[in-house]
């Protein structure tokens, strides 16, 4: 069993190496231009770094009178080692030039291949259902957009092209090698072979160790998340210690994880340097032997000498770049899982939305000279008629479900409540119709069109959701409002009044211009969830859905809020959840859920005289009061 899953997993690495080299691929070709011009320099620099050794051997040869090569035939010994020095500087510059110039340009393609990768995937993040968010921690998809896509670069910059750059220069060695005596190029080759094997073992070993660290990184950050935005609680409840065990323990099982890959990559430079100097010693003793018996010129051993160490550097180095491609590697295979994360809500291919999409400009940017429109003057094609859930089932998990044959129909401007204990599926109702959520059975119709054959930025164009707990963005408060919209500060203002929310705002030290802090902290929840009425009321939505939308302000303040919404209501489909039930019994119909089905519809006093389970709570909550 542990053997057939142990080739299973080779055989997934393996696998996976050649579908993530394919994934890149796009990416890098973006910049083939760069690409070009960086390979380009690989012949030079290697010939300019296996031409070094010879020079060497030839000013030893020089010096001890032996034959020469054809350029230095003929000359005096300080004309010789003049032209050798010139022509060793002249080396040593290429190679700095070209080797300075290619490393900028490769780093470039890859911080260039690192932003397209993060910008692909933060689109894709965000174009997931809900549904995916429910099961994944903040802290792990922080590490995938962060950690894990800064350790990409390295895959192709000082990776892939660092190895293929290193393997050139071996390939131009050993070919000069074998040209000037086989003997020793030979012995030098066959030493590559056990060396590359053991290589292969350590790396792999690393690549096993490094996603292990990856992982226990993710659950090291989401530990730290969940931290830090639950401090209150933390706090509150004298939870600093136990968090802070909790998380020693997972730091240390990080770091326990770390040790295993500095381990094998140590084990990796240290081989390497062993082997690299048994590699010279071979070289002395061969050519010690052949140059005694007269067959190799003194100056050609030295020329082997430089020549064992060179072809094992770009070997050391390919083990260090190796490294770099491995833990590349993990990262790109555990970004590569967000981004076969299927997009389980899509747009229809081609749009089948029966009623053409609203172009209305007061819709997305109201004019100023009606900056909040009432809503009979919206076109007939831009107001939904009615909103009905046909038969709809749904749960979070497969077979648990929390709508149960869901039948009923809002019709246009109608004003409906949702009732019902916790669990009842109030809040799954609003995110269905928002189609944050796919449903398991049945039809959501808006105006008689399914709403997954219609575009999601057109379905949440017509609607405006104010949730319990509102949240802000960092920025100012105008921004807040428009969310990215291009309105204009009278606009925005003029939102701001009608949801008497204007008040509140001119009391902040800059106004509109007040800058806000990250979700909001500078503000109460209160004032927090004021910005959200303005916010919804901009974008003069034909259906507005309130969840618990009044539940955090006091009661003057949601006096006058319930005064702006009278108003903001004219007209519109509304669709309200409410707990206290005193704050809905003005509504056209109640709807009454219990354990995901409609029991009970009707208005307040129809409900009362019923004597159902909408009385049951209503007089519960008089007793309370």
């Amino acid at each position: 069993m542990t053997s057939t899953t142990t080739e299973g997993q080779k055989k997934r690495v393996q696998e996976t190496d050649w579908r993530l080299l394919l994934r890149l691929v796009p990416y890098a070709l973006r910049n083939k231009r760069l690409l070009a011009i960086a390979l380009t320099f690989l012949v030079p620099l290697s010939l300019a770094e296996a031409v070094q050794p010879i020079l060497v051997g030839q000013a030893v040869s020089l010096l001890r009178d032996d034959p020469v090569m054809w350029f230095l035939e003929g000359r005096s010994l300080s004309q010789g080692l003049n032209i050798l020095v010139i022509l060793l500087m002249f080396t040593i510059a290429v190679r700095l030039t070209l080797d300075g110039l290619q490393g900028y340009l490769i780093q470039k393609v890859g911080q260039r291949i690192t932003a397209a990768i993060r910008d692909d995937l933060f689109h894709h993040v965000t174009s997931l259902a809900a549904r995916f968010f429910d099961r994944t921690p903040v802290g792990r998809l922080i590490t995938r957009l962060t950690s894990d896509v800064d350790a990409l670069g390295d895959v192709f910059s000082t990776g892939a092209i660092g190895i293929v750059s290193d393997l050139f220069s071996m390939l131009v060695i050993t070919v000069i090698m074998f040209t000037r005596q086989w003997q020793l190029a030979l012995m030098l080759v066959l030493m590559l072979i056990p060396v590359t094997g053991l290589t292969i073992f350590f790396q792999h070993q690393f690549r096993i160790a490094n996603y292990k660290a990856r992982e226990e990184l993710s659950a090291l950050n989401s530990t730290l998340q969940e931290n830090i935005v639950g401090i209150g609680v933390v706090q509150l409840f004298r939870r600093e210690q136990f968090n802070s065990e909790l998380f020693r323990t997972i730091n240390r099982r990080y770091v326990a994880e770390v040790d295993k890959t500095i381990f094998y990559d140590s084990a990796v430079s240290a081989t390497l340097e062993w082997i690299a100097l048994v590699a010279i010693g071979g070289v002395l003793w061969l050519g010690g032997l052949l140059v005694l018996q007269n067959s190799l010129p003194l100056g050609d051993l030295a020329t082997f000498i430089l020549f064992a160490q060179r072809l094992f550097n770009p070997l050391r180095q390919f083990a260090e770049r190796f490294t770099a491609i491995q833990a590349g590697f993990t990262a790109l295979e555990r970004v590569s899982d967000i981004l076969n994360e299927p997009i389980e809500i899509r747009d229809p291919e081609p749009p089948t939305l029966r009623t053409p999409p609203s172009t209305d400009s007061k819709l997305s940017s109201p004019h100023p000279s009606s900056l909040i429109p009432h809503p009979s003057s919206l076109s007939p094609s831009s107001r939904p008629g009615e909103i009905r859930f046909k038969h709809v089932w749904f749960g979070y998990k497969p077979d648990e479900y929390v709508l149960r044959d869901l039948d009923f129909t809002i019709r246009p401007g109608e004003k409906v409540a949702l009732v019902g204990p916790t669990g009842a599926g109030k809040s799954s109702i609003i995110r269905l119709l928002c189609r944050l959520y796919e449903i398991n059975r049945g039809q959501i119709l808006l105006d008689n069109v399914d709403v997954r054959e219609m575009p999601q930025a057109e379905l949440r164009r017509r609607m405006a959701v104010i949730l319990q707990d509102g949240f802000l963005f960092a920025g100012d408060v105008k921004s807040n409002i428009a969310l990215g919209e291009t309105y204009s500060i009278e606009q925005v203002k003029a939102a701001a009044e009608q949801t008497n929310v204007a008040s509140f705002i001119e009391q902040l030290p800059e106004g509109y211009d007040t800058p806000l802090r990250e979700r909001g902290t500078n503000l109460s929840g209160g004032q927090k969830q004021l910005l959200a009425f303005a916010r919804a009321a901009i974008r003069n939505p034909p259906i507005l859905v309130l969840d618990e939308a009044t539940a955090n302000l006091d009661v003057g303040t949601e006096a006058m809020i319930q005064q702006a919404l009278d108003k903001l209501l004219v007209g519109r489909t509304a669709i309200i959840i409410a707990h206290r039930l005193s704050t809905i019994r003005k509504v056209d119909r109640i709807l009454v859920l219990k354990q995901g089905r409609l029991v009970e519809s009707g208005s307040h006093d129809e409900l009362l005289e019923q004597g159902g389970l909408y009385a049951s709570l209503y007089r519960l909550q008089m007793l309370e009061a």
